[in-house]
């Protein structure tokens, strides 16, 4: 969808069941940053108006302005950012889960009344963490709120009013760049100079989550060569030490944590899956091998003992001068100085 206007807002909602994780991960973003998405630094983007209560200038009535202005149509364009997971508001008979703001009569207004009345007007919706995303720790079974992701609560087929779907960008928190550059993407597609962004089954950005992090981790040789942990701090593949990484799809092994560096596993840390819908049940107890390697690391032992073998055998000889240069005698020989030299 082609551009209506050279402007756009992002109105980011912290209401859900959060910790607010992922706009603190989104400070240290730095390809790009926060900073060069509003100073305008990015090629291809319109300006952006940011408006994040826990970032903003504006405070109380000054900043719910823009939400009451967008809610009722009077703000332009602007894409929702969800924050935190969604509660169930229908589950009680008194009471509320999560709120933002108040109305006229001084009354909290319901986060989900704020998702109901902005979605639809949206040119695109954005789920930001796992727990907008697919609910995450609060929608774990026996939770009383009763808690979902931002698509199981408009329903996994919802278009924005421009076509696009809702944008998951799981994680605990997000990776920093992942959430700029999915902001960026969509930025641009508005702008017209991008296509309809291309997602997954999960509705995340196929190109940032296809791969797992296995196969883009510091680690990944280790495990082909049967070499594993035995305790943290090692430096060999730590599958073994409870790392899911070989069947989670996250490219923070490949692309670091903030400006290239770090990432879970690349520092010592276990991969537990949270950019994945099932998180955190299906990968608990955390800390645990995963049963799955318990097969995959027996399997390849003896095929990656004996690679690694004959790849240091090699290795040696490459660290050896060949015999052709060497000489019987050295060409030109430099005495060492002598006492009395000196």
């Amino acid at each position: 969808m082609m551009k209506t206007t050279d402007e756009i807002s992002i109105l980011w909602l912290t209401a859900g069941l959060g910790c607010d994780g992922e706009t603190i991960a989104l400070t240290g973003a730095t390809q790009p940053s926060l900073e060069d998405i509003l100073a305008g630094a990015v090629p291809g983007i319109p300006k952006v108006n940011f408006r994040n209560p826990l970032l903003a200038y504006e405070s109380a009535d000054d900043f719910m302005r823009h939400f009451h202005e967008a809610a009722a149509g009077e703000a332009g364009d602007f894409i929702l950012v969800v924050e935190g997971s969604v509660p169930d508001e229908t589950n009680k008979t008194e009471g509320f889960w999560a709120a933002f703001g108040v109305d006229e009569n001084g009354e909290p207004i319901l986060t989900v009344d704020w998702i109901e009345k902005l979605a639809p007007r949206a040119w695109a919706v954005v789920a930001a963490g796992t727990c907008a995303s697919y609910g995450g720790v609060h929608a774990m079974q026996n939770n009383p709120t009763g808690a979902m992701g931002l698509a199981d609560y408009l329903g996994w087929d919802w278009r924005s009013r421009a076509g696009v779907p809702i944008v998951c960008i799981p994680g605990c928190p997000t990776m920093p760049d992942t959430l700029t550059q999915t902001l960026v993407y969509l930025l641009q597609q508005f702008a017209g100079a991008m296509p309809m962004i291309d997602l997954d089954d999960s509705l995340r950005p196929r190109w940032i989550f296809e791969a797992t992090l296995h196969e883009g981790c510091d680690r990944g040789g280790y495990y082909e060569q049967a070499q594993f942990a035995e305790d943290y701090g090692d430096r060999e593949c730590i599958v073994k030490l409870g790392c899911w990484g070989p069947v989670v799809n996250c490219n923070v092994g490949k692309r670091g944590w903030t400006n290239g560096v770090g990432g879970c596993a690349n520092v010592g840390g276990t991969c537990i899956g949270c950019t994945m819908p099932a998180f955190p049940e299906k990968f608990m107890s955390f800390m645990s091998q995963p049963p799955g390697s318990l097969l995959s690391s027996q399997a390849i032992a003896t095929y990656g003992k004996a690679i690694n073998s004959l790849r240091r055998y090699t290795l040696n000889s490459m660290n050896q001068t060949p015999a052709w240069r060497k000489k019987t005698a050295p060409f030109y020989q430099i005495e060492p100085l002598t006492k009395k030299d000196e």
